[in-house]
């Protein structure tokens, strides 16, 4: 990568709730957590900017269901006011300069989907702060990481997967989402923790 650019961190989605014990637990989330927290501590001086995205729903309609069938619809997870909402303990959120809230009305897979405190789109976050490199990491490999990802690629944005700090849910579903970021000419660096 260029030493002119401009980088940035996006944390996607390490919430209590995603992670073992949590609604909609991710087998690996709580040691991909504390991995994060080690890397940012480790390769701060790396990047220009921190950033992090949360689930935070409110009523998402049929994203929610009793009988989910895991595809559309999910069990009840990251509802705002629930401790499952909450970042992981592991992860350490200290340098993290913004958080972008997505959901409350919406499925929202993609961190781009979120807005920070004042209402501002991750994307326009990025752009107002110079930056032009982002690497993505966060749980889920194949569901939120790929989501934001791929549109981090799309709004133009040179992206990079830490896949060794992500976490899919299954096999199959990761391999297929890496299949995808390939296509987008996403660059993919290591190899996604995946113990279902």
């Amino acid at each position: 990568m260029s030493t002119q650019a401009n980088r940035a961190l996006i944390i996607v989605d390490v919430q209590n709730d995603f992670c073992e014990g949590g609604s909609l637990p991710v087998a690996g989330g709580a040691d991909v957590a504390a991995a994060i927290t080690a890397y940012v501590r480790d390769h701060r001086d790396e990047y220009d900017h921190v950033v992090a995205t949360r689930d935070y729903h409110v009523d998402p309609g049929n994203h929610f269901s009793e009988q989910p069938d895991y595809v559309d619809s999910w069990p009840a997870h990251c509802k705002v006011g629930t401790p499952g909402a909450d970042f992981h303990p592991n992860f350490d959120t200290a340098p993290v300069e913004a958080v972008f809230s997505k959901g409350a009305h919406a499925a929202a897979y993609s961190g781009f989907e979120g807005v920070a405190d004042d209402g501002t789109p991750l994307a326009d976050w990025l752009r107002a702060h110079g930056v032009d490199s982002v690497d993505v990491v966060g749980i889920a490999t194949d569901h939120c990481v790929r989501a934001t990802a791929l549109d981090a690629a799309q709004a133009g944005f040179r992206t990079r997967v830490l896949l060794d700090l992500t976490a899919g849910v299954a096999r199959e579903t990761t391999d297929k989402a890496l299949d995808q970021l390939r296509a987008a000419g996403v660059e993919l660096a290591g190899e996604p923790v995946v113990r279902a």
